[in-house]
């Protein structure tokens, strides 16, 4: 089935929890996705448009996908960014996961075998199916995944 005209993307992004966490980001409202200095993680944040959802993923503490948020502004340019060449985007909180879903499940997981996350493990934006999403929102419910 192709991505018809308007239909969501899905996406995951990582951030260190000691430079910002969830909890940075609910506390802000809204935040600026900056930083990214990787040709793919950010030609994927040029791709996203408002609407889209991303799994917010704490990388180094806790290597888990902790929370939902949504894309609120599409196509800035990187605010830290000094020679504007790089990509960024705002984000808002939308839900914090019942529990966290560990890079160690993923990659247990057969379902999410192919997941940008786990076959391009330094990639900090990545872009995830929406059947992974779908999983992944399971197995954060703690419902058996199969």
């Amino acid at each position: 089935m192709s991505k018809s005209h308007g239909a969501k993307s899905y996406w995951l992004m990582k951030s260190e929890p000691d430079a910002y966490s969830w909890d940075d980001l609910v506390e802000e409202g809204e935040g600026t996705w900056d930083g990214v200095r990787n040709h793919r993680a950010a030609n994927n944040l040029r791709a996203m448009q408002v609407g889209d959802e991303a799994f917010f993923y704490h990388s180094n503490i806790g290597k888990a996908i902790v929370g939902v948020m949504r894309i609120s502004v599409a196509g800035i340019t990187d605010p830290s960014d000094p020679e504007g060449k790089w990509a960024a985007v705002r984000v808002q909180p939308v839900q914090k996961l019942n529990r966290a879903v560990t890079l160690k499940e993923i990659k247990a997981d057969p379902a999410l075998a192919e997941m940008e996350v786990v076959k391009l493990s330094r990639l900090s934006v990545a872009s995830v199916t929406e059947q992974e999403w779908r999983h992944i929102l399971l197995l954060a419910r703690g419902k058996p995944s199969g």
